[in-house]
């Protein structure tokens, strides 16, 4: 029998207990945030740059659009997302997000040659993706850890690391067995039967008044004294410039390297490749971020990416192409257990989603400038080489404001 939407399960264990209820938490949540929007649809969207253009003869600064208006939107509703998720809990936000969203994945598979019906359904995965990805989940989660977050938002993390390693794969061999619309069907079924039955059955918030440690969910500053802290803004303009060259280096990289010789079958390897790095990337820093300072991981994290980027704006062979991809996985897989760990120790739970969906405001609109400025430098020039290079750059200095942040409030380190 399910649990009623009020009940929250009983607390009698501790998160060190391997029958900790919260580690069933995460495990349903690792395999939402797999089929979730930002694994799912962001990585397998350069799958299908080439068909769609193909298909019905657009360019890639219009597929590319696409993806912008879905950042975009996904900025617009973000910090609505964040304060349902405050207010109502994860469950009721996330259940009707993912139906949503694995019927809008489904329906591409109807696509005609008109850009605003693909326009207009980019749309409407924007509204809801937050809702089916780590914003929503990572509410869920900070409720029960505190001592082991940083392990638990990696595990949740690593299940877009699964997506992003399989998901490449799978799609490629669709469309090469049946066709883009068959992928796109069968995506959007897998998002549908992996993500709606683990939610409705044990993603749940830790009970108030069962909480053996310092964090619980009515601490921290308000989302206004937030905004009105200088740490948050450090973050957000770190995500800014970290969005704008990751989203359009992921979304343009099948496209690339088959531009540089490399089989189609050999691109989706490397695209299977960063997400099997990210996965790795995830569970690393996060077992780091619960012993070293997370500022000074973060650093670390944005100079990897950085180097990744560099490698592939000179990447003409499959090996650098994976080198390429190895190391942008590392990163994008490090960034995503960073800004919702940092948010947490500097803003407590009382604010969490709502601040970490105004960070996503910010991320989605420079995620939605950078597929299209990448698309516009090739139909341009015909080449990614100059603009990667400079984005490299300009993410390793934007890393180094994360060495300006504060030491936070934090309990002794873990034992090995």
């Amino acid at each position: 029998m399910g649990i009623a939407l009020n009940d929250a399960p009983p607390v009698a264990l501790t998160e060190f207990d391997r029958g900790y209820y919260g580690w069933r938490v995460v495990l349903a949540s690792c395999l939402g945030v797999m089929v979730g929007f930002g694994s799912l649809f962001v990585y397998t969207f350069s799958i299908f740059m080439k068909p769609l253009g193909a298909e019905f003869g657009w360019g890639r600064e219009a597929i590319s659009r696409g993806f912008g208006f879905a950042a975009l939107s996904m900025a617009f509703c973000s910090p609505i997302l964040g304060h349902l998720l405050d207010r109502y809990g994860p469950r009721r936000v996330i259940l009707p997000c993912s139906l949503i969203y694995g019927s809008c994945i489904a329906s591409l598979a109807l696509l005609r040659p008109h850009l605003w019906q693909f326009y207009a359904t980019c749309i409407l995965l924007g509204l809801v993706g937050n809702g089916a990805a780590h914003l929503a989940f990572s509410r869920a989660i900070s409720s029960w850890f505190h001592r082991r977050l940083g392990l638990a938002l990696a595990m949740v993390m690593a299940g877009a690391g699964l997506g992003s390693m399989i998901l490449p794969f799978v799609a490629q061999t669709i469309i090469g067995r049946a066709g883009w619309r068959a992928a796109y069907l069968s995506l959007g079924g897998l998002a549908l039967v992996v993500g709606l039955p683990m939610t409705w059955r044990f993603i749940h918030e830790r009970a108030p008044g069962h909480d053996d440690s310092p964090s619980t969910l009515h601490t921290g500053p308000t989302w206004q004294q937030g905004l009105r802290s200088y740490p948050f803004w450090i973050i957000i303009a770190v995500l800014v410039v970290n969005s704008v060259a990751m989203n359009g280096t992921v979304t343009h990289l099948v496209a690339l390297l088959t531009d540089r010789g490399i089989s189609p079958g050999g691109a989706a390897l490397s695209a299977s490749l960063l997400g099997g790095s990210s996965l790795l990337g995830r569970v690393v820093v996060g077992w780091i971020l619960d012993r070293l300072f997370g500022a000074r991981v973060a650093f670390t994290v944005f100079l990897i990416s950085a180097a990744g980027i560099l490698v592939l704006a000179r990447a003409n062979t499959m090996a650098m192409g994976c080198m390429a991809a190895a190391l942008i996985g590392v990163g994008a897989g490090g960034e995503a257990d960073v800004t919702p760990y940092l948010l947490t120790q500097y803003f407590g739970l009382r604010a969490f989603s709502t601040l970490y969906g105004i960070t996503w405001t910010f991320y989605a609109i420079a995620g939605a400038i950078g597929p299209v400025i990448l698309g516009r430098a090739f139909d341009s020039t015909g080449s990614y080489t100059a603009l990667l290079t400079l984005l490299a750059v300009v993410m390793a200095l934007a890393g180094g404001l994360f060495l300006l942040l504060p030491r936070y409030a934090k309990p002794e380190p873990i034992e090995s």
